[in-house]
């Protein structure tokens, strides 16, 4: 099969197409023909050689979530059957024509999707899920702060929080973001290189969870945002991730500091994760309630221009890889 290979730690150059050997799925995976897979920005770190836990990267194959179609079963596998069209989350390797997942890891394509879409949703939605409802605990009518809000991250976590009915602020860097996340709901949309987040939303009375992947100077300004018993909840640090806080505003006010990452978690809970998503977010999508954003798709062969683009910051939502 034809698959992306790190050749070493380093920029996008170091992303190579090579012809490898398929993988041969254990007894609790499924084999998937892939039709597309999304890009995401442990993509990045793990081409870098700087994500958590990666170790050597050398000849690995990047990629956290395809969609496709099953095409062999492992011998314990009951709920899948060859023919079967899934969208999965990985670990690694979805940059390839075929991957073997742990079978508890996948769900059904949504109806009305397409391979692209599908393939955009669960690293993103797995993220989303998790932080903004189980560790932030967003609850219907409580506002919202996404940063990043054009990140394919931000523009799920927009309509899920709004499908969910919970409003929502933003930041973008932008004219033309904040016009496609004024169109997803978002209010107020805030563009950082004009305004000051912080002055706008203090304004208007300040937020109960906020999904940071910016840190840095953002957590002071953040922290004050924050509405007693509010959440402040992690993913990314791309400005630093070193901060200073006042711990007895903390406790007067009794916030909550968290954060995590996907990737290094275990089978089990991603699977328990997958059951979640499947639950609270699917129907969601099944509904149109939720629609993928696609920035753009191109080919396998073309993932260093992927990475080039999603390291530009420049788009709208997801970045998406399809096979020939």
């Amino acid at each position: 099969m034809h698959a992306i290979i790190i050749r070493q730690p380093g920029g996008p150059e170091v992303l190579e197409l090579q012809e490898v050997a398929p993988p041969e799925p254990a007894a609790h995976e499924i084999l998937i023909r892939v039709a597309a897979a999304g890009i995401n920005r442990p993509d990045v770190l793990l081409r870098q050689g700087k994500y958590q836990g990666s170790g050597d990267v050398a000849g690995l194959i990047p990629g956290l979530e395809v969609a496709g179609t099953v095409v062999q079963c492992g011998s314990s596998v009951s709920r899948w059957q060859p023919g079967n069209q899934v969208c999965a989350l990985l670990a690694q390797g979805g940059y390839a024509q075929y991957v073997a997942v742990d079978a508890r890891h996948c769900l059904p394509v949504p109806p009305g999707l397409t391979m692209p879409e599908a393939a955009s949703l669960p690293e993103t939605a797995f993220t989303v899920w998790h932080n903004v409802f189980q560790r932030g605990q967003l609850l219907p009518g409580e506002r919202l702060l996404v940063h990043g809000g054009s990140s394919g991250i931000g523009v799920l976590a927009v309509q899920l929080a709004r499908a969910l009915g919970s409003p929502v602020a933003t930041t973008v860097g932008s004219a033309e973001k904040a016009a496609a996340l004024q169109a997803l709901g978002a209010e107020p949309v805030i563009n950082y290189r004009e305004a000051d987040f912080e002055a706008v939303l203090q304004a208007s009375g300040g937020v109960d969870v906020i999904l940071d992947m910016v840190g840095g100077e953002y957590t002071a300004k953040n922290l004050r945002l924050l509405r007693p018993d509010g959440r402040l909840v992690f993913i990314n640090a791309m400005q630093g991730a070193a901060a200073s806080f006042n711990a007895l505003d903390l406790m007067s006010r009794r916030l909550t500091i968290t954060g995590s990452t996907l990737r290094p978690r275990s089978a089990e809970f991603k699977a328990a994760l997958a059951q979640a998503v499947e639950q609270h977010v699917w129907p969601l999508l099944a509904s149109g309630a939720v629609r993928p954003v696609l920035h753009a798709t191109l080919p396998l062969a073309q993932a260093q221009q992927a990475h080039q683009l999603l390291e530009s910051s420049a788009h709208i939502g997801k970045l998406v890889l399809v096979m020939d």
